[in-house]
Protein backbone atom coordinates (compact mmCIF):
# COMPACT_ATOMS: atom_id res chain seq x y z
CA UNK A 1 0.00 0.00 0.00
CA UNK A 2 1.30 3.37 -0.45
CA UNK A 3 2.16 5.60 2.09
CA UNK A 4 -0.79 8.40 1.31
CA UNK A 5 -3.17 5.33 1.66
CA UNK A 6 -2.12 4.74 5.13
CA UNK A 7 -2.47 8.29 5.67
CA UNK A 8 -6.17 8.63 5.03
CA UNK A 9 -6.61 5.55 7.50
CA UNK A 10 -6.89 8.08 10.57
CA UNK A 11 -9.42 7.71 13.69
CA UNK A 12 -9.51 10.14 16.69
CA UNK A 13 -7.66 9.23 19.77
CA UNK A 14 -9.66 9.65 23.04
CA UNK A 15 -8.74 8.61 26.59
CA UNK A 16 -5.60 6.55 27.11
CA UNK A 17 -6.52 4.05 24.38
CA UNK A 18 -3.98 2.53 21.42
CA UNK A 19 -6.56 -0.65 20.66
CA UNK A 20 -7.18 0.85 17.22
CA UNK A 21 -3.56 -0.24 16.19
CA UNK A 22 -2.72 -2.89 19.43
CA UNK A 23 -5.64 -4.79 18.68
CA UNK A 24 -5.17 -4.92 14.99
CA UNK A 25 -1.75 -5.91 15.31
CA UNK A 26 -0.45 -2.52 13.33
CA UNK A 27 1.95 -1.79 16.84
CA UNK A 28 3.33 -4.46 19.07
CA UNK A 29 5.24 -3.95 22.14
CA UNK A 30 7.46 -6.71 23.67
CA UNK A 31 6.65 -8.17 27.17
CA UNK A 32 8.94 -7.07 30.06
CA UNK A 33 10.05 -8.92 32.96
CA UNK A 34 7.43 -7.38 35.31
CA UNK A 35 3.46 -7.20 34.92
CA UNK A 36 2.28 -3.73 36.61
CA UNK A 37 -1.13 -4.74 36.95
CA UNK A 38 0.15 -8.00 38.62
CA UNK A 39 1.65 -5.86 41.19
CA UNK A 40 -1.17 -3.49 41.70
CA UNK A 41 -4.30 -6.12 42.54
CA UNK A 42 -2.41 -7.42 45.52
CA UNK A 43 -1.82 -4.16 47.13
CA UNK A 44 -5.19 -3.00 46.24
CA UNK A 45 -6.49 -6.02 48.27
CA UNK A 46 -4.57 -4.74 51.42
CA UNK A 47 -5.55 -1.02 50.76
CA UNK A 48 -8.53 0.47 52.49
CA UNK A 49 -7.83 4.17 50.04
CA UNK A 50 -6.36 4.26 47.27
CA UNK A 51 -5.53 6.80 44.43
CA UNK A 52 -4.65 6.40 40.76
CA UNK A 53 -2.34 9.46 39.92
CA UNK A 54 -2.88 10.44 35.58
CA UNK A 55 -5.58 7.57 35.05
CA UNK A 56 -5.99 8.31 31.17
CA UNK A 57 -9.81 8.16 30.08
CA UNK A 58 -9.60 5.52 32.95
CA UNK A 59 -9.27 2.37 30.78
CA UNK A 60 -6.80 0.57 33.09
CA UNK A 61 -8.51 1.45 36.40
CA UNK A 62 -11.64 0.07 35.41
CA UNK A 63 -10.37 -3.22 35.13
CA UNK A 64 -9.17 -3.59 38.50
CA UNK A 65 -12.20 -4.10 40.33
CA UNK A 66 -13.15 -4.86 43.34
CA UNK A 67 -12.04 -1.50 44.36
CA UNK A 68 -10.96 -0.45 48.15
CA UNK A 69 -13.60 1.05 49.98
CA UNK A 70 -12.55 4.29 49.07
CA UNK A 71 -10.64 5.19 45.59
CA UNK A 72 -9.71 8.55 43.83
CA UNK A 73 -8.39 9.09 40.54
CA UNK A 74 -6.44 12.34 39.09
CA UNK A 75 -6.00 13.17 35.31
CA UNK A 76 -3.92 16.29 34.33
CA UNK A 77 -4.97 16.34 30.50
CA UNK A 78 -7.86 18.22 30.00
CA UNK A 79 -9.48 16.32 26.90
CA UNK A 80 -9.16 12.71 29.30
CA UNK A 81 -10.85 14.35 32.47
CA UNK A 82 -14.58 13.78 31.02
CA UNK A 83 -13.60 10.68 29.73
CA UNK A 84 -12.62 9.20 32.77
CA UNK A 85 -15.38 10.82 34.87
CA UNK A 86 -17.49 8.91 32.20
CA UNK A 87 -15.90 5.59 32.89
CA UNK A 88 -14.88 5.67 36.02
CA UNK A 89 -17.93 7.57 38.60
CA UNK A 90 -20.57 4.64 37.92
CA UNK A 91 -18.43 2.72 39.43
CA UNK A 92 -17.30 5.17 42.69
CA UNK A 93 -14.40 6.66 41.81
CA UNK A 94 -13.88 9.89 42.81
CA UNK A 95 -11.93 11.53 39.51
CA UNK A 96 -10.71 15.08 40.08
CA UNK A 97 -8.89 17.16 37.04
CA UNK A 98 -5.10 18.75 38.73
CA UNK A 99 -2.98 21.27 37.11
CA UNK A 100 0.50 20.65 38.64
CA UNK A 101 2.36 17.69 40.17
CA UNK A 102 3.19 19.61 43.23
CA UNK A 103 -0.24 20.55 43.92
CA UNK A 104 -2.81 17.32 44.15
CA UNK A 105 -6.02 18.09 45.36
CA UNK A 106 -6.27 16.18 48.26
CA UNK A 107 -5.55 16.49 52.26
CA UNK A 108 -2.67 15.12 53.75
CA UNK A 109 -2.16 11.46 54.53
CA UNK A 110 -5.43 10.63 52.70
CA UNK A 111 -4.09 7.12 50.90
CA UNK A 112 -2.93 3.64 52.28
CA UNK A 113 -1.88 3.17 48.52
CA UNK A 114 -1.13 5.45 45.69
CA UNK A 115 -0.15 3.86 42.38
CA UNK A 116 0.95 5.58 38.89
CA UNK A 117 1.85 4.93 35.56
CA UNK A 118 3.61 6.59 32.80
CA UNK A 119 2.77 9.53 34.97
CA UNK A 120 4.95 12.18 36.40
CA UNK A 121 5.17 12.91 39.81
CA UNK A 122 6.74 15.14 42.63
CA UNK A 123 7.96 12.78 44.61
CA UNK A 124 7.76 15.38 47.61
CA UNK A 125 3.72 15.96 47.29
CA UNK A 126 3.19 12.07 46.69
CA UNK A 127 4.94 11.56 50.10
CA UNK A 128 2.29 14.24 51.17
CA UNK A 129 -0.88 12.96 50.49
CA UNK A 130 0.29 9.14 51.48
CA UNK A 131 0.13 7.72 54.90
CA UNK A 132 3.14 6.75 56.58
CA UNK A 133 3.34 3.05 56.07
CA UNK A 134 1.65 3.68 52.70
CA UNK A 135 2.87 2.02 49.55
CA UNK A 136 3.70 4.05 46.13
CA UNK A 137 3.81 1.60 43.04
CA UNK A 138 5.23 3.04 39.61
CA UNK A 139 5.98 2.07 35.76
CA UNK A 140 7.79 5.13 34.24
CA UNK A 141 8.93 5.79 30.68
CA UNK A 142 12.29 6.12 30.72
CA UNK A 143 13.75 9.72 28.87
CA UNK A 144 15.36 7.67 26.28
CA UNK A 145 12.30 5.83 25.36
CA UNK A 146 12.03 4.92 21.34
CA UNK A 147 14.93 6.79 20.54
CA UNK A 148 15.03 5.34 17.17
CA UNK A 149 11.88 8.04 16.35
CA UNK A 150 13.99 10.88 17.01
CA UNK A 151 17.02 9.45 15.34
CA UNK A 152 14.54 9.14 12.05
CA UNK A 153 12.58 12.05 12.56
CA UNK A 154 16.46 14.21 13.18
CA UNK A 155 14.52 15.58 16.03
CA UNK A 156 16.75 15.24 19.68
CA UNK A 157 15.36 13.69 22.29
CA UNK A 158 13.63 16.25 25.19
CA UNK A 159 17.00 17.19 27.41
CA UNK A 160 14.66 17.55 30.10
CA UNK A 161 13.45 14.45 30.30
CA UNK A 162 16.14 12.37 28.58
CA UNK A 163 17.85 11.56 31.99
CA UNK A 164 14.65 10.58 33.47
CA UNK A 165 15.70 7.14 34.96
CA UNK A 166 15.88 4.72 37.44
CA UNK A 167 18.77 6.12 39.61
CA UNK A 168 16.77 9.38 39.34
CA UNK A 169 13.24 8.23 40.61
CA UNK A 170 15.08 6.03 43.07
CA UNK A 171 17.50 8.98 44.73
CA UNK A 172 14.36 11.61 44.91
CA UNK A 173 11.98 9.36 46.56
CA UNK A 174 14.49 8.53 49.20
CA UNK A 175 14.87 12.16 49.57
CA UNK A 176 11.30 12.58 49.90
CA UNK A 177 10.38 10.21 53.04
CA UNK A 178 10.11 6.96 51.29
CA UNK A 179 12.19 3.70 51.52
CA UNK A 180 12.20 1.75 48.15
CA UNK A 181 11.28 -1.67 48.75
CA UNK A 182 12.00 -3.27 44.63
CA UNK A 183 12.85 -1.65 41.57
CA UNK A 184 13.89 -2.98 37.91
CA UNK A 185 14.46 -1.13 34.62
CA UNK A 186 14.87 -2.49 31.21
CA UNK A 187 14.15 -1.86 27.47
CA UNK A 188 11.80 -3.49 25.16
CA UNK A 189 11.03 -3.96 21.54
CA UNK A 190 8.31 -1.85 20.14
CA UNK A 191 7.68 -2.57 16.76
CA UNK A 192 5.30 -0.08 14.06
CA UNK A 193 3.98 -2.59 10.93
CA UNK A 194 2.37 0.80 8.95
CA UNK A 195 3.20 4.19 8.75
CA UNK A 196 -0.63 5.03 9.50
CA UNK A 197 0.09 3.42 12.89
CA UNK A 198 3.06 4.89 13.56
CA UNK A 199 1.53 8.84 12.63
CA UNK A 200 -1.95 7.77 15.08
CA UNK A 201 0.91 7.35 18.09
CA UNK A 202 2.97 10.45 17.23
CA UNK A 203 -0.29 12.11 17.44
CA UNK A 204 -1.36 10.79 20.71
CA UNK A 205 1.87 11.38 22.29
CA UNK A 206 2.99 14.85 20.57
CA UNK A 207 5.52 14.69 22.93
CA UNK A 208 8.16 12.33 21.54
CA UNK A 209 8.63 14.30 18.19
CA UNK A 210 7.54 17.99 19.13
CA UNK A 211 5.52 19.77 16.41
CA UNK A 212 4.67 16.72 14.68
CA UNK A 213 2.54 16.58 11.03
CA UNK A 214 2.82 14.73 8.42
CA UNK A 215 3.23 17.92 6.52
CA UNK A 216 5.94 18.99 8.47
CA UNK A 217 7.71 15.71 8.11
CA UNK A 218 6.51 14.09 5.18
CA UNK A 219 10.37 13.51 3.55
CA UNK A 220 11.62 11.42 6.98
CA UNK A 221 8.09 9.47 7.05
CA UNK A 222 8.73 8.36 3.32
CA UNK A 223 11.87 6.99 4.51
CA UNK A 224 10.25 4.89 7.24
CA UNK A 225 8.13 4.19 4.91
CA UNK A 226 10.54 2.70 3.18
CA UNK A 227 12.08 1.37 6.04
CA UNK A 228 8.76 -0.57 6.91
CA UNK A 229 8.21 -2.07 3.53
CA UNK A 230 12.11 -3.78 3.12
CA UNK A 231 12.08 -4.83 6.63
CA UNK A 232 8.51 -5.64 7.25
CA UNK A 233 8.16 -3.27 10.46
CA UNK A 234 9.98 -0.35 12.12
CA UNK A 235 11.69 -1.08 15.49
CA UNK A 236 12.09 1.72 18.42
CA UNK A 237 13.39 0.74 22.10
CA UNK A 238 10.41 1.16 25.33
CA UNK A 239 12.42 2.51 28.15
CA UNK A 240 10.89 1.32 31.30
CA UNK A 241 11.40 1.05 35.23
CA UNK A 242 9.03 0.18 37.99
CA UNK A 243 9.73 1.40 41.68
CA UNK A 244 7.62 -0.25 44.69
CA UNK A 245 8.25 2.23 47.64
CA UNK A 246 7.12 2.22 51.03
CA UNK A 247 6.19 6.24 52.82
CA UNK A 248 8.80 5.95 56.13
Amino acid sequence: MKMEQWMKQDEAFEGWDFSYITETGRMKSDGLSWSYGSLVLPLMREASTMLDMGTGGGEFLSMLKPFPTRICATEGYPPNVPVAKARLEPLGVDVRAYDSDDDLPFDGGEFDLIINQHESFSAREVRRVIRTGGTFLTQQVGGCDCFELNDAFAVPLNPEFSGWNLEQAVRELESNGFKVIWKQEETAGQRFYDIGALQYYLKAIPWQVPGFTVEGFQDKLEEIHRTIRKDGYFHASQHRFVIKAEAI
